[in-house]
């Protein structure tokens, strides 16, 4: 029927699974997830999706959404063609649980590894508003995981014991631009989390719900220090002369 919307869904777990079609009314501003509620209010109450604040600020209903990564409560029915089907699947990078639910705790053990903010002593706690303008881009990272879904490095590549992915390289710039920051994590960049593996396709920057320029003011600038402190034939022969 013409007001109604057809919805591919993927049921499944780890051993496998394939897309259920389930047809549900529409309704005026309906979104993507509010399809797949409806899916579950009417015909399978055992469909598995991860969701939270339906707001678009907790992340959680990552999904792909004909074969794009997005949050489905951010993802309105009306942008589509109301003739054809929407197909939602699990983000494929990550191990699928059931259905719509993907296995992101990789991401977090990722986050365990990087040194936290270590406050400069000696010095009054202050910075300008251009200094504090530069990270704050960073702290809007809802956590959603949609950039980590579709790098390729770790989409294809399969590198998540070589790179920590767009996400983490993200949290690595605010640590390291923040001018009250004293660690150095430029020797675990460089190769504990492989930031040279990113050859900067913005595909990351594409998706990001938050609109973070993820490539140009973090994976960028953090590969031009790893460059300087490693590769900069001229800094290190100064660093070698000045003994460091």
């Amino acid at each position: 029927m013409a007001d109604d919307v057809v919805l591919k869904l993927y049921r499944g777990d780890a051993a496998g699974g394939e897309l259920v079609d389930y047809e549900v009314p529409r309704a005026p501003g309906m979104v993507v997830l509010d399809a797949v509620h409806s899916v579950q209010a009417m015909h399978a109450p055992d469909l598995a999706v991860r969701w939270n604040c339906k707001a678009g600020r907790c992340g959680s209903c990552g999904a792909e959404v004909n074969g794009r990564p997005r949050l489905m409560c951010m993802d309105r029915l009306d942008k589509y063609p109301p003739d054809e089907p929407i197909s939602v699947r699990p983000m494929r990078t990550f191990p699928v649980v059931k259905d719509l639910v993907c296995d992101v705790s990789w991401n977090f053990e990722v986050n365990k590894r990087i040194p936290p903010f270590q406050m400069r002593e000696g010095v009054e706690p202050r910075f300008s508003q251009a200094e504090a303008d530069r990270v704050q881009e960073f702290r809007k990272c809802i956590e959603c995981f949609l950039c980590q879904n579709v790098c390729h490095v770790l989409r294809e590549h399969h590198e998540q014991e070589q790179f920590c992915g767009p996400r983490f390289l993200v949290r690595l710039a605010g640590l390291e631009m923040h001018p009250l920051d004293t660690a150095d994590r430029l020797p675990l960049i460089h190769k504990q989390f492989g930031i040279g593996l990113c050859n900067i396709t913005k595909c990351c920057t594409e998706v990001c719900p938050e609109s973070i320029a993820i490539t140009d003011n973090a994976i960028i600038p953090l590969k031009e220090r790893v460059v300087d402190r490693f590769y900069d034939p001229v800094k290190k022969l100064f660093r070698v002369l000045r003994g460091r």
